[in-house]
């Protein structure tokens, strides 16, 4: 199988225009607003559990602002080094932080702040419940904080959908459902066995149907 797989498209990069947003408008809206927001309001703590979508969106962020010409780089939790003077610094999984990063971050937070600069963090759950600094939990409330709520199953039937015209074939209601159903409900696990469906499709070639997805179901998949 994996031999006849060397010409698939890849899975289209995250983008804010790809991303499904559900009951997310306002947290897209505040996203696309954050560099040029309110002064003292260019901080952005974004919060929900694993494959939720949070680093989809921090990574669409990170494009969106980069294309128009905005310095923004990715803190990666250990290297601070000329952060202070990027437009937006984004990071991601802030709880993993250790005991330096956690006073590195803090300091990092006042330098941006003080000179009207842009932050984005994540984090599974509110700022309030992390087992951080509490000082640092204090300023990461101190901007916009988002809970990113999950998809409901239209909406997830949505963007699956979506995912499934940029990649070059439609997808039925009856095929979403059986998904939903037969498969973790996660939307990266969703995503990634949609993609391995349009592939066993193009391998097969067979239209994707609710047969060929039982059939790929009975193959060692490795889905992470």
């Amino acid at each position: 199988m994996k031999q006849l797989l060397l010409d698939i498209a890849p899975a289209p990069r995250p983008s804010l225009d790809n991303f499904v947003a559900g009951r997310n408008v306002e947290l897209l809206a505040a996203l696309r607003a954050l560099p040029e927001g309110v002064q003292g309001k260019r901080s952005l703590y974004l919060w929900g559990p694993s494959g939720s979508g949070r680093s989809h969106l921090l990574q669409a962020a990170m494009d969106h602002f980069a294309q128009r010409g905005i310095n923004v780089q990715r803190a990666n939790g250990s290297d601070w080094d000329g952060l202070e003077a990027c437009d937006l610094v984004v990071l991601d999984n802030v709880e993993t932080l250790d005991a330096a990063a956690q006073i590195a971050l803090f300091n990092l937070f006042n330098l941006l702040r003080d000179s009207g600069r842009a932050l984005i963090v994540s984090g599974p759950c509110a700022p309030t419940q992390l087992d951080l600094r509490d000082d640092l939990k204090t300023r990461l409330g101190w901007g916009l904080v988002y809970q990113l709520l999950a998809l409901d199953d239209i909406e997830k039937t949505q963007a699956l959908q979506r995912h499934a015209t940029e990649r070059g074939f439609q997808l039925s209601d009856e095929v979403v459902a059986y998904l939903l159903h037969h498969v973790r409900r996660d939307l990266p696990t969703l995503m990634n066995m949609l993609d391995a469906l349009d592939k066993w499709s193009l391998t097969a070639k067979k239209p994707v149907t609710v047969p060929l997805l039982r059939q790929l179901l009975q193959l060692p998949l490795n889905l992470d």
